[in-house]
């Protein structure tokens, strides 16, 4: 009983309003825009699902990650794929567990309807992270994570209908179970294919863009301080540049902080056309986009960015 008083006690409460959001974020090294502080808030005060859309490594799933973290809640995270299913993202019952019960009951002639009741109780029930999200926990509710959600399949989305609306599962052989705190539910989504309208009404939405030039050299500063503030504005800069360019698939923030590591770890104090071409596998990920940038449409990138300093 002490340590769940302890646990409730550690839980940091909801922020107030769209600056006590900036600031909560911030205190977990999150740079926010207003508009991405102001979705959040309006979802953690009216307890709806917040439903994010952005290019891959704009920000989505660490919102989620440093809300869990800022507000000292547990994290459960769903990873979505192709073939997702509820048994994988829901429940599903334990059936060797269940087999093994049969047989011992086998040898004392059981009543059947006895043993099919006994069958489907919570103790053979196997949680998996939808259901686990609706538990309730000494430390507040936790906040479920429904990641890359356009990667699994569209039927799938049909199951989290239920939750999203009314924050509870229908099992057949258990009932409905119910969360007694709405979690707070961040979905993602890298627009790979489009989420249907009956989803998306049932959540706040926000697209993620990538951030504007002072903004990420901020997240730089607070992710990888290590990197001086002269190669700072020359990594902003180039990738900026680079994001310009018709790209298979331009570098997100996640690569921002990848390349300002790398050179760290090179010893690089400047941007240099060799130094560029060595480590553009930190920042593009298609072999047609190395192809393109690399040599000279690199060097005039850099060209472009030391003329501008």
């Amino acid at each position: 009983m002490a340590e769940s008083r302890a646990a409730a006690a550690a839980a940091q409460a909801p922020p107030d309003d769209v600056d006590d959001t900036v600031a909560l974020l911030a205190s977990a090294g999150y740079v926010a825009s207003r508009g991405l502080a102001a979705a959040a808030f309006l979802a953690l005060r009216l307890n709806r699902p917040l439903f994010l859309e952005g290019e891959a490594g704009v920000g989505k799933t660490e919102l989620a990650k440093v809300l869990a973290s800022a507000l000292r809640r547990d994290l459960i995270r769903l990873q979505c794929y192709e073939g997702l299913d509820l048994a994988s993202a829901a429940y599903e019952w334990d059936y060797p567990r269940q087999l093994l019960h049969i047989r011992a009951a086998e040898r004392q002639a059981p009543n059947t309807q006895s043993l099919e009741q006994d069958l489907y109780r919570e103790r053979y029930l196997i949680e998996r992270p939808l259901l686990r999200a609706l538990r309730p926990r000494a430390n507040g509710a936790p906040v479920l994570l429904i990641d890359e959600l356009d990667r699994a399949d569209p039927p799938f989305e049909a199951f989290l209908l239920e939750l999203l609306e009314d924050f509870q599962l229908s099992i057949p052989e258990l009932g409905t179970v119910r969360a007694p705190m709405p979690p707070i539910v961040v979905l993602t989504s890298n627009r790979t294919r489009d989420v249907h309208d009956a989803l998306k009404r049932r959540c706040l939405y926000h697209w993620v863009d990538y951030p504007d030039t002072t903004m990420e050299q901020q997240i730089v500063a607070n992710r990888a301080p290590q990197v001086s503030e002269a190669l700072r504005g020359q990594i902003v800069a180039f990738i900026h540049g680079l994001r310009e360019q018709a790209l298979l698939k331009a570098p997100g923030v996640a690569e921002t902080l990848d390349w300002a590591n790398a050179l760290t770890q090179l010893g690089a104090s400047s941007l240099t056309d060799e130094l560029v071409d060595d480590t553009l596998g930190t920042l593009l990920k298609y072999q047609d986009d190395m192809a393109r940038i690399r040599g000279p449409q690199a060097a005039r990138l850099l060209a472009q960015v030391q003329g501008e300093r």
